[in-house]
């Protein structure tokens, strides 16, 4: 899957979120949806492109989450 793809899935999940007024319960949200419905290779991959890219573009709830 692409880089772009999967960066833009991120950000429709952390965006998914927004609403909820605990942000560490939002991070955490994003965190369980990542780990439940993404392979492993897809978050490898979201990693690496926040490594090389600074994370441009991408929702801090998902750099968050992926700590």
């Amino acid at each position: 899957m692409s880089s772009d793809n999967l960066v833009k899935m991120a950000n429709q999940i952390a965006h998914y979120f927004d609403s909820e007024p605990n942000r560490v319960l939002a991070v955490q949200g994003v965190r369980q949806h990542l780990q439940s419905f993404w392979t492993p290779a897809m978050r490898r991959q979201l990693v690496e492109w926040i490594a090389a890219n600074e994370g441009e573009g991408l929702d801090p709830k998902v750099r968050e989450a992926l700590i």
